[in-house]
């Protein structure tokens, strides 16, 4: 390879490493009729103004396999998070007792996990089409680098890297949907 032009494949590599990242907390959202924390990351509340996650507003316990509490620190914004939570599309009907919220977790029917394994795929293509969209960037790089001289040669060399390191992400990406389904689909 040359030694005055360089492709840098470990932005790229780290680039793709965070729609990974990315997939797994998307898919840590999902609910596989397990009673879990972090379910509740993507719902977000009004409160003091602005928009706040539901763990900067009280403490999310998991005291059962079935039942997620809220313990809200603020008084007045209990009303604000059962209703975050009822508008959230999680399909959880809260239970208030006081301050505390009580979230329990009915048990996931065949048509809902169904959803839930396509929803879960649709995650997946996102992650694979930002995976792609970084391959793209680097394949424009070495074209321009190519230009500006590289031999050809290094532009092969440097492309079959770079389709290396996009076809080991997108097997990362098959493997957790996959694993992710078999969750999901799991009675």
């Amino acid at each position: 390879m040359s030694d005055d032009i360089e492709i840098d494949i470990d932005d790229l590599s780290r680039r793709m490493d965070g729609a990974i990242a990315s997939l797994r907390v998307e898919f840590a959202s999902l609910r596989t009729g397990r009673a879990s924390g972090s379910m509740l990351e993507p719902v977000q509340v009004e409160a003091y103004g602005q928009m706040t996650p539901i763990n900067q507003l009280g403490t999310v316990n998991v005291p059962e396999p079935r039942m997620v509490t809220i313990n809200v620190w603020d008084k007045a914004m209990v009303g604000k998070v059962e209703k975050a939570i009822r508008e959230s599309g999680l399909g959880i009907n809260p239970q208030l007792n006081g301050t505390i919220i009580m979230l329990p977790i009915p048990e996931l029917n065949e048509e809902r996990r169904r959803e839930l394994t396509k929803v879960a795929g649709s995650y997946a293509e996102h992650a694979r089409v930002a995976v792609r969209n970084v391959r793209r960037d680097g394949m424009d790089k070495i074209k321009k680098a190519k230009n500006d001289g590289m031999s050809e040669d290094d532009q092969k060399l440097w492309e079959s890297e770079v389709q290396e390191l996009t076809d080991k992400h997108i097997a990362m990406i098959d493997k957790a949907l996959e694993t992710k389904q078999e969750e999901i689909m799991q009675v």
